[in-house]
C-alpha cells in the first residue's frame, strides 16, 4: 500500500530521457543561434536559411543588409541566419596530403 507504483516511475523516467536527449540540446542550439545573430558585424560572410551566401554591409536591430554581389544588397531578418551553414563557410578547409 505504501510503495512508489512502478508505473509513475517509468514515466518520469521517459520524462527525464526526453528532457536530456531533446529539449535539452534544442535549448543550446536556440541559445548558440541567438548569440551568434547578437555578434554579427559588418564584413562577415553569412548563408541564409535559404542558403543566399554574402558579406554583411550593415547591421541593424532586427535586420541586416547583406551584399550578395557587386552593389548588388538585400535586406534580411538577423533570424535568417544559418549558424551552421555560416560556420562552415568561414571555418577553412583542412589541407590536403
Amino acid at each position: 500500500m505504501g510503495g512508489i507504483n512502478p508505473q509513475f516511475i517509468m514515466l518520469i523516467l521517459i520524462v527525464v530521457v526526453f528532457y536530456f536527449f531533446m529539449i535539452r540540446p534544442q535549448m543550446k542550439k536556440q541559445k548558440d543561434q541567438k548569440k551568434y545573430v547578437d555578434e554579427l558585424k559588418k564584413g562577415d560572410k553569412v548563408v541564409t536559411t535559404a542558403g543566399i551566401h554574402g558579406k554583411i554591409a550593415d547591421v541593424a536591430d532586427t535586420t541586416i543588409l547583406v551584399e550578395v554581389d557587386n552593389g548588388v544588397k538585400i535586406r534580411f531578418d538577423k533570424a535568417a541566419i544559418s549558424l551552421e551553414a555560416s560556420k562552415a563557410l568561414n571555418t577553412p578547409a583542412p589541407a590536403k596530403s
